[in-house]
């Protein structure tokens, strides 16, 4: 299933990916963010489990900010799989 996850006190604004079962696949984030980083981020969590990213990712900072986009690809997962049971 496809979610769409607003982000908060990001660059990026938006994150968009698919669900399947707990595998997380097409990871886009949108509006905004560094385009490195952003590019990058998609291509080492695709097919991953939601365990395994907010595991490697929840609670990364950037800079001063208490979150980052890695961090809130861990929460919006996190939150599309506790939605989808």
């Amino acid at each position: 299933m496809k979610y769409k996850f607003k982000t908060e006190n990001t660059c990026a604004k938006f994150i968009e990916f698919e669900l399947n079962d707990d595998i997380v696949t097409n990871v886009k984030f949108l509006s905004g963010g560094c385009p490195g980083n952003l590019q990058a981020l998609p291509k080492l969590v695709e097919g991953m489990t939601v365990k395994d990213i907010e595991e490697k990712l929840g609670g990364i900072m950037c800079g001063v900010k208490k979150t980052s986009c890695a961090d809130q690809l861990a929460k919006a997962v996190k939150q599309a799989y506790q939605k989808s049971k």
